[in-house]
């Protein structure tokens, strides 16, 4: 893929912001808007990977590789570039492992309007300093993502949510392989995948009915270890996903201290990699 105009688009100057389909926040105001390339340059199934524009919509993505059986552990909403760049897992975490580890190779643009590769093709092909997994959660400030390669997975060939009012922290350790695991203080939502037989076997074995995924809350996203769930009760609505960590609250999360060694390393990165402040200005990777 040729990242020539996006590159030059970007320029090596003035302040600049990158958009995609406004579903992770939009533009900054007032700053010139680039767009990364949209498409899917090619699908290797036999190797298990895409290489794809950033800015393309991640459920054009998914029906691409459709055809294929396979499928990217990204949640289905935005761009790839967006989804990368935010750096949030789905709530098919569990499973599917964090976002960070679906990006084998980018291809992007830095502060100096340059086009630099970091990573590989394959896993096996990756060696030095893995670059690729400083620019997922990045959200842009460190270089404009244009071109990538994904890790895929196969397809499920049979998937179905159940509902339980059993304890989520009895259940989860006896489950082989969830998908999902969610808890929202009354009930637990899970998520199981594979073949039918199977699915529906293990769901009768611990007693879970078939059902609906819970709407998320979406006023913040909360991080805590799993003996603090308990102690959301009577905080406001929460979806908790057992064994990762992640609740999703109708507010923000409480405010705590920034590690002042987190910060200032933050602060050397961001130096080095766009020492003028030129991408995406005003955006604070700390706070997001």
């Amino acid at each position: 893929m040729d990242l020539t105009e996006f590159a030059d688009d970007i320029g090596s100057e003035q302040p600049v912001s990158i958009a995609g389909l406004g579903t992770r926040g939009g533009p900054v105001d007032g700053v010139h808007t680039v767009m990364a390339p949209v498409g899917v340059e090619s699908v290797q199934a036999d190797e298990m990977t895409v290489r794809c524009g950033a800015g393309t919509p991640v459920d054009e993505l998914d029906a691409a590789l459709a055809a294929f059986g396979q499928s990217v552990a990204i949640a289905p909403s935005g761009t790839v570039g967006g989804a990368l760049a935010m750096g949030q897992s789905g709530i098919r975490r569990l499973g599917y492992g964090p976002i960070r580890d679906t990006l084998l190779l980018a291809r992007y643009v830095n502060a100096r309007g340059e086009i630099v590769k970091a990573g590989g093709p394959t896993v096996k092909n990756v060696s030095g300093f893995d670059l690729c997994r400083l620019l997922v959660g990045s959200r842009g400030t460190l270089g404009f993502i244009g071109e990538v390669i994904l890790r895929t997975r196969p397809r499920s060939t049979y998937e179905q949510w159940f509902t339980t009012s059993a304890d989520p922290l009895e259940v989860f350790p006896n489950l082989y392989r969830p998908t999902s695991v969610l808890w929202d203080g009354a009930t637990t939502w899970v998520l199981l995948e594979g073949h039918r037989a199977d699915v529906l076997a293990q769901a009768a074995e611990f007693g879970l009915a078939p059902g609906d995924p819970p709407a998320l809350p979406n006023g913040g996203r909360w991080s805590l270890p799993p003996r603090e769930l308990p102690g959301l009760i009577g905080s406001g609505r929460f979806v908790a996903e057992i064994g990762v960590g992640i609740v999703h609250h109708e507010h923000r999360p409480p405010e705590r201290p920034v590690d002042s060694a987190v910060s200032l390393l933050h602060s050397r990165l961001k130096a080095e990699f766009d020492p003028t402040g030129r991408l995406n200005p005003g955006v604070d990777v700390l706070a997001g």
